[in-house]
């Protein structure tokens, strides 16, 4: 284990993935940075993998987290995939990140902790391998924001500076990040197997993610991988349904950005809507709105079905009737979903139990937002707050006769208007990472003041405290003449 002043660090890696065919990944390891320096360590997420947050601190630590120096047990590896980018079909795979191995933590749980800009890999395709402080960053604070907010992602567990540029568009300060996830097995993991291996090696991809994610599923058992389609299924049907309820939009839905642990992977051209509309699309290659918010659901269905795609083989021998089984649990998709989105708006809006008209209320709520370009997240929490004039909606008429049928609707169930207001409040938070909060904090960060960026993560931790302290963060930007934008592969 590695050590600091005498103490253990805690590392404790299995590579379970290193024991899978050899196609799926190439053994290497990171490249070391001229001068690494630790800027953040996420301190709970260390103890809860069961690592001693303070021997993590210090140039020593700094050193592992750069990829100076390899953790005793670790096995480091750049995994292959592919991926449908945009709806093209390309051979892809870590380009500039490298799996150190799998934590396991005390309580016997596996993640994988992997460094992203830790140098060329195989997989590169002519890039640098490194990455720029700014975006890692982006996805520490993002990804942390998500957690807070109780839906499923990879999390970040350090960020360090390398004391070298990388070249942009500009000269930046690079940087190293630790993510922790789940696994970073993807459809595009699947799908590279199948398009350059063969069945055995899909067949053998499929016991290992039934037996990492879905233990309760028998590995190995006539109709496994019809299981495990079905498991993904309810993971991304769930998942999907909670991004679009918080307003978040991933930006960039590519097969290989898929996980089948459920997680939300890749916060690169990511970002939280300010004013509701269903295009609104940050990426700034997204030139077709492809993966505006409101197409993620059938994005979600299209990724899903070139994930079965890989599986037909092993579904049945006869293709047809592969096809339909196929067909037939993709076709559960959309009742999933519709099942959680509905079930979290009814939350959003105090309601808690159930009617045929709470779908027409809900939608009228969002065409008038739409309509008269009222903020998604503070809409909800004005009328969390009961402060329904702190909207753009106040004092028009179809609001108002909106109103009264949400007060009637509250007024039908057993639940008393203060239990309503209570489920009201956690089931829409306060504060979001807004774009302009979290470009104020990396632009301090590039000049090395990290001050406004912990602000921002204290206040990101308790999204559903409604405290007056986080009502500065809560405000929407500036009316611009330019739309927020993000890039990918920064």
């Amino acid at each position: 284990m590695e050590k600091k002043n005498g103490r253990n660090a805690g590392w404790n890696f299995d590579n379970s993935y290193s024991r899978l065919p050899e196609m799926l990944f190439t053994r290497m390891n990171p490249a070391p940075v001229r001068s690494p320096e630790l800027v953040v360590l996420n301190g709970p997420l260390a103890e809860s993998l069961g690592l001693n947050a303070d021997a993590l601190r210090g140039g020593d630590a700094a050193a592992v987290f750069a990829g100076n120096r390899v953790p005793e047990g670790a096995s480091p590896l750049a995994q292959a995939y592919a991926g449908h980018q945009f709806g093209h079909f390309n051979k892809l795979g870590d380009g500039r990140a490298l799996l150190l191995g799998e934590q396991i933590t005390p309580a016997g749980e596996r993640y994988d902790i992997q460094l992203k800009g830790s140098g060329r890999t195989p997989y590169s395709r002519g890039g640098d391998g490194r990455a720029a402080l700014g975006p890692m960053l982006r996805e520490y604070i993002v990804s942390e924001a998500m957690h807070a907010l109780g839906i499923p992602t990879t999390r970040s567990l350090a960020v360090v500076s390398t004391g070298e540029s990388i070249y942009r568009e500009k000269e930046l300060p690079g940087a190293v990040l630790t993510r922790v996830a789940a696994s970073h097995i993807r459809v595009g993991t699947f799908q590279y197997a199948a398009a350059w291996g063969g069945v055995e090696e899909v067949r053998t991809l499929v016991d290992y993610t039934l037996r990492r994610h879905y233990p309760e599923a028998v590995s190995g058992a006539a109709g496994s991988a019809l299981v495990l389609l079905q498991e993904a299924i309810r993971r991304q049907a769930r998942l999907i349904a909670q991004w679009q309820l918080v307003g978040f939009i991933h930006g960039v839905m590519n097969t290989d950005n898929m996980a089948l642990s459920g997680e939300t992977i890749d916060y690169g051209p990511c970002a939280f809507m300010d004013v509701y509309d269903p295009a609104t699309v940050f990426s700034s290659i997204d030139t077709n709105g492809r993966y505006a918010y409101g197409n993620q659901p059938q994005i979600a269905v299209w990724n899903l079905a070139r994930f079965a795609e890989t599986l037909l083989p092993l579904l049945h021998d006869d293709e047809e009737r592969a096809i339909s089984a196929a067909e037939g649990v993709l076709g559960e998709f959309g009742g999933l979903y519709h099942g959680h989105w509905l079930a979290g708006m009814r939350a959003k809006l105090g309601i808690s139990s159930a009617e045929d008209q709470d779908e027409e209320l809900v939608k009228d709520l969002l065409i008038l937002m739409q309509k008269h370009r009222a903020d998604y997240t503070n809409t909800f929490r004005s009328l969390t707050a009961n402060a329904p004039e702190e909207t753009p909606l106040h004092g028009v008429e179809e609001f108002d006769r909106w109103q009264e049928r949400w007060q009637a609707r509250l007024g039908r169930q057993s639940a008393s208007r203060e239990e309503a207001r209570q489920l009201m409040r956690v089931s829409n938070p306060a504060v979001i990472p807004r774009n302009h909060r979290v470009e104020e904090a990396l632009e301090a960060a590039e000049r090395g003041e990290y001050s406004v960026m912990e602000r921002l993560l204290a206040v990101l931790r308790q999204p559903y405290a409604h405290s007056p302290e986080q009502a500065e963060y809560a405000a929407p930007p500036e009316p611009s003449e330019f739309p927020y934008r993000t890039f990918c592969g920064t």
